[in-house]
């Protein structure tokens, strides 16, 4: 049976709780949009090179898909997300398909979890989404145990997911205060030594997803619905924004047809460490 730990109510630091709502809001919609990255989970993964009866921490674990596919070949595994909604699609998933995951609400920034309790932290797409990256990659390295591993999976920053990202954000008001750093960031391997390059002994491999649908249309559909940043920011456009913000999304994306559907390619980083 999936469990939850119980945690206290300041589970989910004070500047996340906006970004918290905001990846929440598509619910369960969210697991069709992972799905789309499935590829490279199982690259992450594969990298990660789990073995039995190790502790595993998915961090950022969204709607559970890879720790999902973790259990699925019997790994020990729990999952860590600060988006409630996601956590419960996580779970209800979990349940239908007799997997065993414990699944907490937890800030990747400040994990509900004792020092050196995991043999292995993977965060597929997740933890670079952080807004203090520094916290989050100190928590990474204070949960792994001496001689354990790490696996991340980043998107470049010269890559076709860091396009879609400028399409948002051209309909984005400016952030008040300073904005905090670029996600696409942790694509970049110095960026990566500094984060990480203390507690870590790294090595990188670039990978390419494909995401795949029939065409541009489909694509703001799926990502309307279920992609939380662009759900969010939809809701706070007004009719006209809105059809210009789609026609732009369904343009960039019907830039990848072929014969069979569109396929956008969408290169990644994986970074894999061993705790030193």
């Amino acid at each position: 049976m999936t469990t939850a730990t119980e945690h206290p109510d300041n589970a989910i630091r004070s500047h996340n709780e906006t970004p918290s709502a905001t990846w929440s809001s598509a619910g369960r919609a969210y697991d069709e949009i992972s799905r789309g990255i499935l590829d490279a989970i199982e690259h992450c993964i594969n990298a990660l090179a789990p073995v039995a009866e190790e502790r595993i921490l998915d961090v950022a674990t969204g709607t559970g898909w890879t720790a999902r596919r973790l259990a699925e070949r019997g790994f020990d595994v729990t999952g860590v997300d600060f988006a409630p909604d996601m956590l419960s699609t996580a779970k209800e998933i979990a349940a239908t398909r007799n997997l065993d995951i414990s699944f907490d609400l937890g800030d990747a920034e400040a994990l509900p979890h004792r020092d050196a309790s995991f043999d292995a932290v993977i965060s597929t797409f997740g933890v670079m989404f952080v807004q203090r990256p520094e916290d989050a990659a100190a928590e990474l390295s204070r949960v792994c145990r001496p001689g354990g591993r790490l696996a991340l999976a980043t998107w470049t920053p010269d890559g076709n997911v860091f396009e879609m990202f400028k399409i948002m954000k051209g309909y984005m008001p400016a952030p008040a205060g300073s904005p905090p750093p670029s996600p696409f960031e942790w694509g970049k391997p110095e960026r990566v030594g500094e984060l990480l390059g203390e507690a870590f002994d790294l090595r990188l491999e670039r990978g390419t997803s494909f995401y795949r649908e029939p065409d541009g249309q489909t694509a703001w559909e799926t990502f309307l619905n279920g992609y939380g940043p662009l759900h969010t920011l939809a809701g706070k456009l007004d009719a006209n924004q809105l059809e210009s913000l789609k026609r732009d999304w369904i343009a960039f994306h019907d830039g990848f047809a072929t014969e069979l559907g569109i396929c956008v390619p969408r290169d990644y980083w994986i970074i894999v460490g061993t705790r030193r």
